[in-house]
């Protein structure tokens, strides 16, 4: 069989593939394979360390080629997810959940805390509504200014 893509005989044998697109504060995980226990433990766990070095504010997970998740797969989100909503306007968006992943996270009830949305394009525009809402002024912020600029 031809190789086609460049990489087939890299990828025989490999479980998960993460690969980290960073623009300046957003951090896009593109997830393929299957997250589940197995030899790559060491790669996950390296993957997770350089993320976390890149002190990346928001990031999108695009889990559109990953075809299921087990514990390994959900202690890479909750790893992820923990780490970046620590920081001060931190936020963790998961974009292409197949069905299988969809009910890893349901189970889990992670699906009820973490930012699930149908595609990359939709997770990039929740971070750009989030942006737009922190330029609002809050009621109740202008409500205060004008009681001091009152008094």
């Amino acid at each position: 069989m031809p190789n086609e893509g460049g990489n087939h005989e890299a990828l025989l044998g490999i479980t998960m593939k993460i690969e980290i697109e960073q623009h300046y504060d957003i951090c896009i995980l593109r997830c393929q394979g299957r997250f589940i226990a197995g030899r790559d433990l060491e790669y996950m766990q390296s993957k997770m360390l350089e993320i976390k070095n890149r002190n990346c504010g928001r990031i999108l997970a695009d889990f559109s080629e990953v075809s299921c998740v087990g514990s390994m797969g959900i202690t890479f989100i909750v790893g992820i997810y923990s780490s970046v909503i620590r920081n001060p306007g931190g936020r963790f968006v998961l974009a292409g959940a197949s069905p299988q992943v969809r009910q890893a996270l349901d189970l889990t009830r992670l699906s009820s805390i973490i930012c699930m949305v149908p595609d990359v394009s939709s997770g990039l525009a929740v971070f750009d509504e989030l942006k737009s809402l922190q330029n609002v002024p809050r009621p109740e912020a202008s409500a205060a200014s004008k009681a001091i600029n009152a008094g």
